[in-house]
């Protein structure tokens, strides 16, 4: 076992032969103060508004303008502060909410999710993943299933990161290791998942409300960076597994204490009926898929859109409903075998449990979908999109470095602002109009948020699963600190934003499509 010694670097401890890294734990400790003094995400969109209608005010005042590039329409400044913003503002407070693009999709999406999570499917599925796999294939294991959780939403980080310690101690490994890749996995490759998520749905209908600033009948599917995250699930996991076999596992002070108490291995085993269950589950889906397979398949098939393709077909436009039917068929079959569902009536009660649990999101739709419809109702999003187009084409600036500015931003946000929904909400109606307006697409654009917005999160204090994740942590090592979590978290968060940046440039310089009718240039 490895000597430790008090260290006022993390507030606790550190172990003999541990790289000290008090300024990162100063700027952490700046960061956890700065994003403390934020209000909650709710009011921070009140405030934003607040600060939009007095700068709306302003601009029309100084009757600032631009040329739609769309139809060369004049478009004018609007003032949120006169009797015709008061009246907008009042009379469609509730179609904002009602309309908001990712309202009805995500409950249903969640609806479905819940089924399948309350059921035992997910985290049965999560056990299974990271226990049947050789000594050598661990860490990519759990780092893949880490990419794959996010399903589950918020549950990934309670099911999976203490079982990234259990199966890393059955294999014989550092269970403080297997914590930390079971944790920055799901923290930093949050936006890699292979398997649609709800996640997908939000930050599609986010998309979308900003590509219509500059196109009124742009859509953004749940599925439009389909594609590339399949890739980047798999080249995380990679990463991952050589990080941590080439830097973390040199590090001395990998021994959780002697006294630590270790929970039982049993937890990784299924049993009997969960195995049975999960076999019926993954048939079932298997059936579905394929029936689902056979009926898109004909040329004249009505899922097939007006020209036959699938880029703007029913199927893409009710992938939501697709998703959410195919997570409850899964939960109801599983849960059917192992007696978490034994009447008809259970079922509808695991999705209000869902619903219940997605409550602080919905709360939070309401500011934000006033938010935006107040940002496109004054132009300013258009003045701000196509004003900063024009300097753009006029510097010469390549895309390329353009883009590293954005994720350089974005990530540094995302420290602060840890709220996926909330930073798109913020960013996307500037950065998705002024892209497109460059010929950048809408899918591209989130593409690169998906990384910023990733990349940074297992190392941000601000994040409630940091603290989770330390609590975790501790179970072995009683001593550490923030300090302690993100020494370890740090070498992988980096590694990932850096090499899922050099994937997303060679998507980008192959032209490969992001996803399912979603090109990428």
């Amino acid at each position: 076992m490895s000597r430790q010694k008090p260290s006022a670097a993390d507030g606790g401890t550190t172990t003999a032969g541990e790289v000290p890294l008090p300024r990162i734990i100063r700027a952490m400790a700046v960061i956890e103060r700065v994003g403390n003094a934020l209000p909650h995400p709710f009011w921070l969109f009140w405030l934003l508004a607040a600060i939009l209608a007095v700068s709306s005010a302003i601009m029309a005042a100084l009757g600032v303008s631009v040329v739609s590039p769309s139809d060369g329409e004049t478009v004018v400044v609007r003032n949120l502060l006169s009797g015709d913003g008061l009246a907008m503002a009042v009379s469609t407070m509730i179609d904002n909410f009602a309309s908001f693009p990712p309202m009805a999709t995500i409950v249903a999406v969640i609806m479905g999710v819940a089924v399948a999570e309350r059921s035992g499917f997910l985290a049965a599925l999560m056990r299974v993943s990271v226990s049947r796999v050789p000594t050598g294939w661990v860490v990519f294991a759990v780092a893949f299933a880490g990419t794959m959780s996010h399903v589950a939403s918020a549950a990934a980080y309670v099911i999976l990161v203490p079982l990234g310690g259990l199966a890393f101690r059955a294999v014989g490994r550092s269970p403080i290791l297997g914590v930390v890749v079971a944790y920055t996995a799901i923290a930093s490759g949050y936006d890699a998942s292979p398997i649609p998520t709800p996640n997908d749905a939000i930050f599609a209908g986010i998309t979308t409300a900003a590509a219509q600033i500059i196109d009124a009948e742009a859509y953004v599917s749940p599925l439009s960076n389909w594609f590339f995250n399949i890739a980047s699930s798999l080249v995380l996991a990679t990463v991952i597994t050589l990080i941590t076999k080439f830097v973390l596992e040199k590090r001395p002070d990998l021994d959780p204490d002697p006294d630590a108490d270790l929970e039982d291995l049993g937890a990784l085993r299924l049993s009997t009926e969960e195995r049975s269950g999960l076999r019926r589950a993954l048939l079932a889906l298997g059936v579905a898929l394929a029936v689902l397979t056979a009926i898109t398949v004909p040329a004249g098939s009505p899922l097939r859109g007006a020209d036959g393709g699938l880029a703007e077909s029913p199927l893409l436009a009710g992938i939501g409903a697709v998703v959410a039917l195919l997570f409850g068929l899964v939960g109801i079959v599983y849960g059917q075998r192992v007696g978490t569902i034994r009447r008809p009536a259970d079922v509808p009660a695991l999705m209000v449990q869902g619903i219940r649990q997605m409550a602080p999101v919905l709360v939070l739709f309401f500011a934000i979908a006033q938010f935006l419809a107040y940002f496109a109702w004054t132009h300013i999003g258009d003045v701000i999109a196509v004003r900063a187009a024009e300097a753009l084409e006029t510097s010469g600036i390549p895309i390329v470095v353009l883009f590293l500015f954005i994720l350089v931003l974005l990530t540094l946000i995302n420290i602060i602002i840890t709220s996926g929904s909330a930073m798109w909400s913020i960013c996307a109606p500037v950065l998705v109009p002024m892209l497109m307006l460059v010929d950048v697409p809408a899918e591209t654009t989130q593409a690169l948020f998906r990384i910023a917005d990733s990349g940074s999160t297992a190392i941000t204090p601000m994040s409630p699963y940091f603290v989770m994740a330390l609590g975790f942590l501790q179970r072995y090592r009683k001593s550490a600190g923030i300090g302690t979590l993100a020494s370890y978290t740090l070498p992988l968060a980096v590694g990932m934003t850096l090499v899922w940046t050099l994937l997303f440039f060679a998507w980008w310089a192959l032209g490969i499509p992001l996803g399912p009718g979603a090109p990428v240039r």
